[in-house]
């Protein structure tokens, strides 16, 4: 038995709660992990887990014995790092993940510029509008929007994003522009996903959340698709501020009603905890932070 791959092992399992997510983490089959745990219980004739039908959950000697784990895994990477000058010039892969949209407009460019300026650095990069679960899945940092959970991830506040109502300059000169969200009952709006949903948008008036009935006759699947649409006249969109940010600059589109939008919504880099921070993943978080920041605190967009 390999028992540096044996720890390994049962940290992933720790971590993640189940035999089947560490293997998820660690791209190896179940029935390898399964048993790398079952050969360490029987070598230490302890008990690490217990088992049930959902979670894995650690005993008390498996807790005094993971700490133990944590501290000689960290040290044999720290040492492999330093051994091949990780920790003197950034090199290796990175793996991001970031929502579709945010990471196509904003995100992609700065990671083009980024690997540019350091050629030993590789990335991986998943744009989806799923929550990726950053340590089953192993990536190293990961971009979110809205509020966070309580977790023990570092996570870093880049700045917020609006949720903005907007129509092209022609359509609000034929149909004139809504003063207040009452005044929906009077336009065409865009909306997004299920046409079979009551078709309301929320809007805030003081402390007080008002739902506004509208009038939709067209509904699409993307908020890009939405975006296209009321430049082309179509109508109202409700969309996040970033997604419609090229076409407010082109004066494609003017935001309307904002007085009555609701909170922004956070947006944050977040990561796991490792001591000591590998130098690639503290180059990436030193070029793309303060670049985020400048982009979703600029006037008209963040709060």
């Amino acid at each position: 038995m390999d028992r540096l791959e044996a720890m390994t092992a049962i940290i992933a399992v720790a971590e993640t709660g189940s035999i089947s997510a560490a293997s998820r983490r660690l791209k190896l089959p179940v029935a390898t992990i399964s048993r790398k745990v079952s050969e360490l219980e029987a070598r230490l004739k302890a008990q690490l887990f217990q088992r049930s039908s959902r979670r894995v959950t650690l005993t008390e000697a498996g807790r005094a014995y993971i700490d133990a784990c944590r501290r000689i895994v960290e040290q044999v990477e720290d040492a492999e790092r330093e051994l091949s000058g990780e920790y003197r010039i950034p090199r290796g892969e990175l793996a991001v993940t970031a929502p579709w949209g945010l990471g196509h407009t904003h995100l992609l460019p700065h990671t083009i510029a980024f690997l540019d300026a350091h050629p030993e650095i590789s990335l991986r990069l998943k744009l989806t509008d799923t929550v990726v679960n950053i340590g089953d899945e192993n990536f190293d940092v990961a971009v979110r929007v809205g509020p966070l959970p309580e977790s023990s991830m570092i996570a870093t506040r880049i700045g917020s994003i609006r949720t903005v109502v907007c129509a092209s300059p022609s359509y609000l000169k034929a149909r004139g522009r809504p003063k207040k969200p009452a005044d929906l009952a009077t336009h065409q709006c865009i909306t997004i996903d299920d046409h079979k949903a009551p078709a309301a948008w929320k809007f805030v008036a003081g402390n007080r959340t008002r739902v506004v009935p509208i009038t939709s006759r067209l509904c699409v699947n993307t908020s890009e698709a939405a975006v296209l649409a009321a430049i082309d006249g179509a109508g109202l969109a409700r969309v996040m501020s970033y997604k419609m940010e090229a076409a407010l600059r082109a004066k494609q589109l003017e935001i309307v009603l904002d007085p009555f939008e609701p909170a922004p919504l956070p947006v944050h880099i977040l990561y796991p905890p490792r001591k000591p921070m590998p130098l690639k993943l503290r180059t990436f978080l030193n070029w793309m932070t303060p670049r985020l920041k400048a982009q979703f605190n600029t006037p008209g967009f963040a709060s």
